[in-house]
């Protein structure tokens, strides 16, 4: 959000692209046969006013290439934004995987991560409720391995053959195609109702998690169940987990909501400034491994993808970390054609038998057969492993390789290559194990508690995150026209929790339901709650909003900025309007954006300074206080020094207490406001006091928060 002048990485970075756009190969315009073109702002006609000739060739080949831009859109993971780093481990993990790039601490793996919202189309919002994707491509020294994971930990079906009838329910109406990007409407809510199977899912749906701050505020699960293998062909059951370095924050529904007006880009802007400011967002990942012996050692299938092992029975082993340093050059070229499939795996990874993941081992390849035009998208540049590739898959569409040679194995004309790896240490092989059975269509009977997990997840909240999903469900289920379909939702919420389903029934207008004797006991995990993901209070990057106006004091916007700078907030200076403002000393201050630009929604905290000229000119403009406002009201960080500690004293926010009135009391910090009426630059303790409070990120016992 900081603008280019105060963003130099940015703007080199800006700078660098357009000039690779303009000339990429060091010469003149070209066509795609490599003619040299002198004209492109006309095309060839009979006379100046005359009809367009078609030998043109340069018009027909712009013209064609234009007409066959657009690929398919995902089905899913549509719109998604992308970035490239490096993971290394922290240590070998030689102990229970032969996997190469988890073995040495010195050897960095270059990566792609792609994130994504899942139901809404290329053009739909960022901050809509919704599953976010974490997909990752690891460009090893085996091959490629992507790690397909989501920021729910768990799924919404548990056999893969469930799938298009999922989609098809969470997509728009099939008559009217509407809603665009949301989860509020009958077709969804139907299926829940008449499958508990997708009860774990939706209750994280509910919760805050379906709406994250940013990409760089959001854990990543595998989800399902793999296995690691060692170089003893011993195999270890594992779960795998994302944990940023910033914790895990999230929006509030209506600063979601509004965010999607003010800026429907939000988290992938974020994610783009903050690599391009230098503030490379970090991960750490986590693995959670089960011996083999202990597979059935569970009250729930480690096979079953609608379950998680709770942290509390099986801890995060956290084993390396992954940070996220550069935003790609072309977002069709790398984030739109790069390809994930969940069977790209290398010597150390292998599968299980969890239905819904080998049904993903068909279809993402399936998809990307249409979507990129032929089987050989792996040659795209994004998919290219960094190691040589050998086989004889040959032709198909946009083959870009020239092949010779023999294309059959074995063959003796060319001396046998590609030989198969025979004794190669990096041959990769599968994991061997008995399996035995009847061919039979019917789910293990280990897979039918649907009621336990989500009422743990419930059970493990804070009573404000209670609250959040209490207006969820009454939001998603208001807008449900189908009267039968509310009262479906809420019986299975009362197998999961009386106290919620009546909650719900409550707001939507149906009857209430009557207590069950078999919902779940309480059992907690909390791990689950977002009161114990904070992350490593740090400030960095967090957007910190200064309202200013002609006669602000200078040394206490500088002051301010220095103790933030140190922290790694980006601080920006709003003001009426764009241009500059007048300082006490004097000068004239750049001013970053115009409020009416602008809204609470895209910062993190927000802070008045003092000069009594700007304090006024901030009390008297309604979209200074409806920002203050909105700020408070979502629980943010706000400040007030000197004059602008009696612009907030006059607001009475919620009867917080602010300093002020000459009773000299010093730095005041009471929900998450921190004041100092004094008139000098700001002092250490109010530095450290305002520091805090941005690293707490809201404060969610204001009354206001959750309006």
């Amino acid at each position: 959000m900081t603008s280019e002048e105060s963003r130099p990485a940015d703007a080199k970075q800006r700078q660098r692209a357009a000039q690779r756009a303009a000339d990429p190969a060091g010469g003149p315009l070209t066509t795609d046969q490599g003619v040299v073109v002198d004209h492109t702002d006309d095309a060839l006609t009979v006379g100046e006013r005359g009809p367009t000739l078609m030998e043109d060739f340069h018009f027909r080949e712009k013209i064609t290439r234009f007409d066959h831009e657009r690929i398919p859109e995902r089905v899913v993971h549509a719109r998604g934004a992308g970035a490239y780093g490096y993971f290394e481990p922290y240590r070998s993990c030689a102990e229970f995987t032969r996997a190469a790039f988890l073995q040495d601490p010195s050897v960095r793996t270059p990566v792609f991560v792609r994130f994504s919202t899942v139901q809404g189309p290329r053009g739909s919002a960022d901050t809509v409720r919704d599953v976010r994707g974490f997909a990752t491509k690891f460009y090893t020294s085996e091959g490629n391995y992507d790690l397909v994971a989501n920021n729910f930990p768990i799924f919404f079906i548990q056999d893969g053959i469930k799938f298009p009838d999922f989609v098809h329910a969470l997509k728009p109406e099939p008559h009217n195609e509407i809603p665009t990007g949301a989860s509020a409407h009958d077709t969804l809510w139907d299926f829940v109702a008449l499958q508990p199977e997708t009860l774990h899912a939706i209750f994280w749906l509910m919760s805050d998690r379906a709406i994250p701050r940013s990409y760089r505020m959001m854990q990543g699960f595998g989800v399902h169940t793999f296995r690691f293998v060692d170089a003893a062909g011993r195999g270890t059951f594992v779960k795998f987990h994302w944990k940023p370095r910033l914790g895990v924050h999230s929006l509030v529904w209506d600063e979601a909501q509004e965010t999607m007006g003010r800026d429907p880009d939000f988290n992938r802007r974020d994610l783009w400034d903050a690599i391009a400011s230098g503030d490379y967002p970090e991960w750490e990942l986590g693995v959670q491994l089960v011996p083999t012996e202990d597979e059935h050692a569970f009250d729930f299938d480690l096979l079953d993808p609608t379950k998680i092992i709770p942290e509390e029975q099986v801890p995060v082993r956290p084993i390396g970390r992954m940070v996220l340093d550069r935003n790609p050059d072309n977002f069709f070229a790398e984030t739109e054609q790069i390809a994930f499939h969940t069977a790209n795996v290398v010597p150390g990874i292998d599968f299980t038998n969890d239905p819904l993941l080998q049904a993903r081992n068909f279809s993402y390849l399936d998809t990307q057969l249409i979507r990129l035009g032929g089987p050989n998208f792996a040659q795209i540049p994004v998919n290219r492993p960094v190691v040589e590739v050998r086989n004889n898959q040959r032709d198909g569409y946009h083959q870009s390789l020239i092949h010779s040679g023999a294309s059959y194995s074995p063959n003796s004309l060319s001396g046998g290559c590609p030989a198969v790896g025979g004794g190669d240490p990096r041959v990769f092989a599968h994991l061997q194990e008995r399996v035995d059975g009847h061919k039979i269509r019917k789910r293990s009977p280990s897979f039918d508690d649907h009621y336990s997990q989500p009422a743990m997840f419930w059970h493990s909240m804070a009573d404000w995150e209670k609250k959040h999903m209490i207006d969820a469900f009454r939001f998603e289920l208001g807008k449900v026209g189908t009267r039968q379909v509310r009262e479906g939702v809420v019986a299975q919420l009362a197998r999961v929790d009386h106290e919620l389903a009546t909650a719900v029934a409550r707001g939507i207008g149906v009857a209430e339901p009557e207590r069950r004797s078999d919902t779940p006991e309480p059992v907690r995990s909390p791990a689950l709650s977002f009161e114990n993901n904070l992350g490593d209070g740090s400030i960095r990057s967090r957007q910190v909003a200064v309202l200013v106006a002609d006669g602000v004091d200078a040394a206490q916007v500088d002051g301010v900025r220095e103790i933030l700078g140190i922290g790694g907030a980006v601080v920006e200076e709003l003001a009426a309007y764009d241009g500059t403002v007048r300082d006490t000393e004097g000068g004239e201050r750049p001013v970053t954006r115009a409020l009416p630009t602008v809204a609470s929604v895209l910062y993190d905290a927000v802070l008045v300074p003092g000069g009594p000229d700007s304090a006024l000119a901030i009390a008297a403009d309604d979209a200074a206080v409806r920002f203050l406002r909105g700020a408070f009201r979502h629980g943010k960080p706000i400040a007030g020094l000197g004059a602008g500690a009696g612009v907030l004293g006059s607001m009475e926010l919620g009867g917080v207490r602010v300093a002020g009135g000459g009773n000299g009391e010093g730095v005041v910090l009471d929900q998450g406001v921190v004041t100092d009426a004094g008139t000098g630059p700001p002092g250490e303790e109010f530095g450290r006091a305002f520091t805090e409070a941005i690293a707490a990120h809201r404060y969610r016992g204001r009354s206001a928060i959750n309006d």
